[in-house]
């Protein structure tokens, strides 16, 4: 937690998450991006708290994946692939292939409920590779993400978030802002 901290990633304010819901916090993981020392870290502390990973490939959903998946595939010394959004939905370009049976890794760096992961889950189910865990920086489900597969968060945070026409009183004359993820 320090180290969102301290690298500016933990926002307060109002944010639209990629969800569509509402919040008064949103996590930037890209300000921890700028400090590589702090990434590699990361990616330790998320490999560790795996435990004994056996895949072949990593891949990350682009954008927010990106940096945390290819530190944690050059720490494991396996291949580094990403998807990326074609008309608002993933899918693997630049002649990137899961081949049948590849065991997966998905790294991930925020779920809220969880879609752009299971998006990537469902890319490596599609190729038939075999997707073996989620891993995620920081789940702010709740324990209302649920996946097929193993899924390992380094950090859980429980923020209240809202629907658009269910907001708190105290949000509402706040203007809502979109951070991007």
């Amino acid at each position: 937690m320090q180290i969102f901290k301290d690298s500016g990633a933990l926002l307060t304010g109002h944010f639209i998450l990629r969800s569509g819901l509402h919040s008064e916090h949103f996590f930037q993981c890209a300000k921890v991006g700028e400090d590589l020392h702090q990434i590699t870290r990361l990616a330790e502390l998320l490999i560790k708290k795996l435990g004994n990973i056996d895949c072949d490939t990593v891949l990350a959903p682009a954008m927010g994946g990106l940096v945390i998946g290819q530190e944690v595939a050059r720490q494991l010394g396996k291949r580094f692939i990403f998807a990326e959004k074609v008309d608002d939905k993933l899918a693997l370009r630049r002649n990137f292939v899961i081949k049948p049976g590849e065991k997966v890794l998905v790294v991930e760096d925020v779920i809220t409920r969880g879609g752009r992961a299971q998006e990537a889950i469902d890319i490596v189910a599609r190729a038939e590779g075999k997707p073996v865990a989620l891993a995620v920086l920081v789940d702010r489900s709740n324990g209302n993400a649920s996946f097929s597969i193993p899924c390992t968060s380094l950090l859980e945070m429980t923020f209240p978030t809202y629907e658009r026409d269910k907001l708190p009183e105290h949000l509402k004359g706040i203007p809502a802002i979109k951070p991007g993820s």
